[in-house]
């Protein structure tokens, strides 16, 4: 099934102070925590979050973008950041925040023409375009139909109507709370996803939800199965072993057991389910302390005796609280020396550890004595040595130069507390 067909799911977050209020006209805290809420979002089966920035003087904005990009690293589906964009520069701000689109409201006589600029300048897939008057659309009809990649229909806006005119998919934002009727929305062809009140809820059942969209023939991501258990080989109590992966690390985590049962809550439910051997009944994962998995992909090996799930793992895995339950050497050496990112992270390492454990004679603990502007001062001078070295035909050369550059620049990293992980996710997002 073509990804891009798939019907989404979009709960909204009206952001103030760094907490959730309830409505664009009631500033009632319904939500003190938004870092959770995300990740509430994030692991129990939304397909986008929308956070409106609620922020209306510039200072509040800076804070409030600065908190969106914490938020976004709870989240690895996609972001959408309205609210507040007036111009170039806010739109920037909001990517630079983790936004994968930005939401341009039509509502001023300038926003049509931030609308153009932001699309050329950044591209129609990261434009997003509000409207709240059907006269406003039909005025910018043509550039929405062609600088922006999505419409939000607005509550106030005629769905038929605005379909009608419109070449673009749209996000139907409603308070409409009846189920069928919201799917009724997505059986249209033109809208791409649902947001509002309703699937914003915090004990909103993403899955739940879904299979009723699938019941009515709504293409909606799930964990839909291309094998059942029945195709597994089993040992004779019925059970087959799961080897338990960190989806963004790769780490390995734990090795658990899956009868039948726990398998189907498992795809049911989104959440790691086993069966504990000892006291023989199922065992959903974190239940009990918080530290949940969330399924992201479920594979079988080539004698389909043995599954591997790929996680997003809340907090510790082991009952030790280490990240892995592979806490104990018995022989060998795992490091690679050939995996870039392992290689940044252990030069990364090594400049913080200087950092605290000052050498004397240490270059790395030079450059910090000096400060940010002579880390700056060396990151040019190594970035124009590799022009000058790429001029001439020894690549040896180059390599020397661009090693250069990455030691300095992984201290300017320490120095303002990014790492080389941040960069890595940063990177796939885009």
């Amino acid at each position: 099934m073509n990804l891009l067909s798939l019907k989404r799911i979009i709960p909204q977050i009206l952001l103030k102070d760094k907490k959730v209020v309830k409505d664009f006209d009631d500033l009632t805290v319904i939500n003190e925590n938004p870092i959770a809420l995300v990740a509430h979002y994030n692991n129990s089966g939304a397909d986008e979050v929308f956070i409106y920035n609620m922020a209306t003087e510039e200072e509040e904005k800076e804070e409030a973008f600065r908190f969106i990009k914490r938020l976004k690293k709870e989240l690895s589906i996609p972001l959408i950041v309205g609210g507040g964009i007036e111009d170039l520069r806010d739109v920037k701000k909001a990517l630079y925040a983790g936004a994968n689109k930005v939401v341009i409201s039509l509502e001023e006589p300038e926003s049509a023409d931030l609308l153009v600029k932001a699309s050329d300048h950044f591209g129609k897939e990261r434009i997003v375009v509000a409207v709240r008057e059907f006269d406003t659309l039909f005025k910018h009809l043509r550039d929405i139909n062609e600088r922006a990649k999505e419409l939000i229909i607005l509550n106030v806006l005629d769905i038929d109507s605005v379909i009608s005119v419109c070449d673009i998919k749209c996000i139907v934002c409603t308070d409409e709370k009846d189920p069928d009727v919201l799917c009724s929305y997505l059986k249209e062809e033109k809208i791409k996803g649902i947001t509002g009140t309703e699937v914003s809820k915090k004990d909103f059942n993403f899955y739940a939800f879904k299979e009723r969209c699938k019941k009515q023939k709504i293409a909606v991501s799930t964990f839909d199965c291309n094998l059942k258990f029945a195709d597994f080989r089993t040992d004779n109590k019925g059970l087959i072993p799961v080897i338990v992966q960190h989806y963004r690390t790769q780490n390995v985590l734990m090795m658990a057991y899956m009868n039948e049962e726990a398998f189907n809550l498992t795809i049911k439910t989104g959440k790691m389910t086993y069966y504990n051997m000892s006291r023989k009944t199922l065992w959903v994962k974190g239940e009990t302390t918080g530290e949940v998995q969330y399924l992201k992909s479920l594979k079988a090996d080539c004698d389909k005796d043995t599954l591997l799930a790929k996680v997003e793992q809340v907090g510790a895995t082991c009952h030790t609280g280490s990240p892995t339950c592979f806490i104990n050497p018995v022989t060998g050496e795992d490091r690679d020396e050939t995996n870039p990112l392992q290689m940044f992270v252990d030069l990364y390492n090594t400049i913080v550890d200087r950092r605290t454990n000052p050498k004397e004679g240490s270059y790395t603990n030079y450059l910090f004595s000096k400060g940010t502007d002579k880390i700056l001062k060396k990151i040019g001078e190594e970035a124009t040595e590799i022009i000058i070295a790429s001029k001439n035909p020894n690549t040896e050369e180059i390599k020397y130069e661009i090693s250069d550059f990455l030691y300095h620049l992984s201290v300017l990293m320490v120095e303002k507390g990014i790492t080389w992980e941040e960069i890595v996710q940063e990177m796939g997002e885009r």
